[in-house]
């Protein structure tokens, strides 16, 4: 604030028993519901703090009377983030959910509001009017005539010197965090920011946004291990969704031949920088389209997007700077593979032996049940994939990992699919999708036979998605993007957790 001299660098207290702090408070809420209603409800705000900074940017300083393009009465509300009584006249700062702005109390004018301020504590919830003016350091400010507490605020926010440094803490209580972290704000306003963009570049081009089940009978779209949910009435067991795939491409088989939806899916794996078990994915469908029209659908959704949002392309993510302006590479994921293990020949890249023994040397696991396919993959996240900084397709992916992907028409093994790489991380997912219903019952069968071998990712058998197909899926590119990395990228997010809201936590003991 302004107002406050500066505090010493010399200074930094020792941390206050916060126990006492909140008895104290307590015992204020007891004096205020004594003296009647503790939390009013009929406050009503007209006015923004920061608002009335974009507002009266250029007014000119104050010279000892209100602003003249200030006649209106002003009416605020926020947290009280600081005080500083001198006497007959105080300052306070209060934030709302555009910024903050400057208090000037004076006794004379707010009598007993006035007296009752002095006893208020930073966190508090205050209403406020007046008129505006600027300070002699040329702060500008509301010289109120009226003051009132709202909320009483129990447990007192982190002091500024210690703030809220435990990351932890910061998760846990996001509440905490977001009052007294402005970036941690801005973050979020950014990914609400990205995500309505997304939907205005995507509702422009004629796709429309639908809902489709979260519990599905059969998991499938994606191949991740489900969690599995019970419903008591039908006795039947349900599973929280792992992609919404299947469920999208039989609106298109209906005749939504441009279908999107942004919502959460939920896959029962590890927790890290890159995963939380729920997260939010775009997933979209486009008839008449093959993965090439679907890559350049990506490349330059992400990149109007990221103008729109955040006005730039040059990203700083992770400590590389990343540039999504220039056309993005595309490079088939048996090249990749070989550029970064040049003791794989091209008669390697199909030779489960050969793969094996590079995989036993790269002390990555290898299962009876992967196929040259399977490994070829597994030798690429290993080598390749960290490696990807700059925006990456990574196209031409074995059969044997991508189920509901379209065979290529000239390379047998291989699918017209492609992933999206950013800053060694993958963004994207899309292909051209498989509408031939017996080829798809086919690999269907191969997953379940993989899931009785051991792979608890594989699919389950979806009858009535072959019955769909079986009615005629025409020529129709995916794609879906995960929008918690997107976001990751666009604000220079290092972790997931800094980009989801309330993350995935254990249970506090």
């Amino acid at each position: 604030m302004t107002e406050q001299p500066h505090d010493p660098a010399s200074i930094d207290p020792a941390p206050i028993d916060e126990n006492k702090l909140i008895a104290e408070r307590r015992a204020k809420l007891g004096a205020l519901r004594e003296a009647g209603i503790a939390y009013p409800n009929d406050a009503r705000r007209a006015d923004y703090a920061g608002d009335l900074h974009a507002e009266f940017a250029d007014a000119e300083r104050w010279n000892g009377e209100a602003l003249d393009a200030a006649a209106r009465r002003v009416q605020v509300a926020g947290r009280l983030m600081a005080k500083r009584i001198m006497g007959k006249a105080s300052f306070a700062q209060i934030q709302d959910m555009s910024g903050r702005v400057q208090l000037f109390l004076q006794a004379s004018t707010l009598g007993d509001a006035y007296e009752a301020f002095k006893g208020w504590d930073v966190g508090d919830i205050v209403a406020a009017e007046g008129v505006l003016m600027r300070t002699k350091t040329n702060e500008l400010s509301i010289r109120c005539d009226a003051l009132r507490l709202l909320t009483k605020s129990l447990r007192p926010l982190p002091d500024k010197w210690h703030g809220l440094a435990d990351v932890e803490q910061r998760y846990r209580q996001r509440y905490v965090d977001l009052i007294v972290n402005p970036d941690a704000r801005d973050v979020f306003v950014k990914r609400s920011r990205i995500i309505a963009a997304m939907r205005r570049w995507l509702d422009a081009r004629r796709f429309l946004e639908v809902e489709t089940p979260m519990m599905h009978y059969i998991p499938g779209g994606a191949v991740a291990k489900p969690f599995v949910t019970h419903h008591n009435a039908l006795g039947l067991d349900l599973y929280l969704r792992v992609a919404p795939e299947l469920y999208l491409k039989r609106l298109t088989v209906g005749g939504f031949e441009r279908v999107y939806e942004i919502n959460r899916n939920f896959r029962n794996e590890g927790v890290s920088t890159r995963h939380n078990p729920e997260f939010t994915m775009l997933e979209l469908y486009e008839a008449y389209a093959a993965y090439g029209e679907v890559m350049d659908l990506t490349e330059s959704m992400i990149r109007d997007v990221a103008i729109e949002a955040i006005g730039t392309t040059q990203m700083h993510w992770d400590g590389a700077d990343i540039d999504l302006a220039p056309a993005f590479r595309r490079w088939k994921l048996e090249e990749s593979v070989r550029e970064h293990n040049p003791e794989i020949s091209a008669a390697d890249c199909r030779d489960r032996d050969a793969l094996a023994a590079h995989c036993s040397r790269l002390k990555v696991p290898v299962k009876d049940g992967y196929g040259w396919g399977k490994l070829l993959l597994e030798i690429f996240e290993k080598t390749v994939e960290a490696k990807l900084i700059q925006p990456t397709f990574i196209t031409h992916y074995p059969v044997e990992v991508s189920p509901l992907a379209r065979e290529s028409d000239t390379e047998k093994g291989i699918t017209d699919r492609f992933e999206l790489f950013v800053g060694g991380k993958e963004l994207a997912n899309g292909f051209s999708e498989l509408n031939d219903p017996e080829d798809q019952a086919a690999r269907f069968h191969a997953q379940v036979a993989a899931m009785q071998g051991g792979d608890d990712e594989a699919m389950h058998f979806d009858a009535d998605y072959i019955r769909a197909l079986e009615v005629g899926l025409p020529p129709t590119g995916g794609l879906g993007v995960g929008i918690d990395r997107l976001v990751m990228l666009f604000t220079g997010s290092s972790s997931i957790r800094d980009v989801l809201l309330f993350p995935y936590m254990r249970p506090e003991v």
